[in-house]
């Protein structure tokens, strides 16, 4: 069975789409396959499918803090969003890998139930959060996920502790195994739920006051040196407002990089790199990126 004939099985697969359509810096080339799963059968089809016919896999979330570079990305694609189960038993909430992050932790907030209020604004997905272990104002994911299911790449079903996981910063273990995330179970504690939802609302007030959220961006570009804040020592190597095409380092967060308008990943990618270099020139700082970058150039 080739791919295209899963379109007889019920699965929404695609030919040649831009994937600008579904990043949110609005940029990125076409995927030669694109399938939106609705359940684990249909992925582990996919999967099963796409290894036969010798295609690549790339799957991914809600392509938040993700850079796909204009040459696209050949094989399958895939793209979790349609799996967005989630559950409440007791003081655990479990969440499928399509679920938004921020749905998850109002979903435990209004149960009473905190330790996800970091994640309030965090507009990625639980996989994509639990594949570069997300955070945000001084929480992290890793510090409340108890269990991860995976399917690996030759169709078995797992199940990982935290520890499995060998989480570490914007790093998880799924990262070098190939994984796919299915589904993350978190553990939390009561908690009175009008201060949880108050600290949440105050967080994304915060975060709507500091950050270009009236632009397309990739969210946080950089991974932020031991030591040092990436966006004051972009303000003070003079970079902030930098453009190159559509691309520019964001006036009013010098850590993001905006779509000004008509952005291609190529613009993106030639800023970061410009950013890079005048840092190590000033500072002998090596700046290295937390947004992922994927797909051909």
């Amino acid at each position: 069975m080739s791919l295209l004939n899963l379109k007889d099985k019920g699965i929404n697969l695609q030919q040649n789409i831009p994937l600008s359509r579904y990043t949110f810096t609005k940029t990125g080339g076409c995927a030669e396959y694109l399938a939106f799963p609705k359940n684990l059968d249909e992925l582990k089809l996919l999967v099963e499918t796409a290894n036969k016919d010798e295609q690549p896999i790339t799957v991914i979330g809600n392509a938040s803090n993700l850079i796909i570079r204009d040459g696209g990305i050949d094989g399958l694609v895939i793209i979790l969003t349609d799996m967005k189960s989630i559950k409440v038993e007791g003081n655990e909430v479990t969440a499928d890998a399509g679920a938004k992050i921020i749905d998850t932790s109002f979903t435990a907030a209004k149960a009473g139930l905190s330790g996800m209020e970091f994640a309030a604004g965090i507009p990625g997905s639980i996989g994509g959060a639990v594949f570069m272990n997300a955070g945000a104002y001084g929480g992290e994911t890793q510090e409340v996920v108890k269990s991860v299911k995976v399917l690996t790449r030759d169709l078995e079903i797992k199940t990982y502790s935290n520890e499995d996981m060998e989480f570490s910063y914007r790093h998880s273990k799924v990262q070098e195994t190939g994984d796919i995330v299915v589904e993350a179970t978190f553990a939390l504690k009561p908690g009175n739920k009008l201060e949880i939802l108050d600290h949440m609302n105050y967080l994304n007030a915060l975060r709507r006051y500091k950050q270009p959220l009236e632009y397309p961006s990739c969210g946080s570009v950089f991974k932020r040196p031991k030591g040092h804040f990436v966006g004051p020592m972009i303000i003070k190597a003079g970079l902030q407002g930098k453009q190159i095409g559509g691309a520019q380092d964001s006036m009013k967060h010098a850590g993001f990089i905006v779509n000004k308008g008509g952005a291609t990943a190529t613009d993106y990618l030639d800023l970061i790199h410009y950013i890079q270099k005048v840092i190590k020139e000033k500072y002998d700082i090596d700046l290295h990126t937390e947004v992922r970058i994927i797909g051909k150039e």
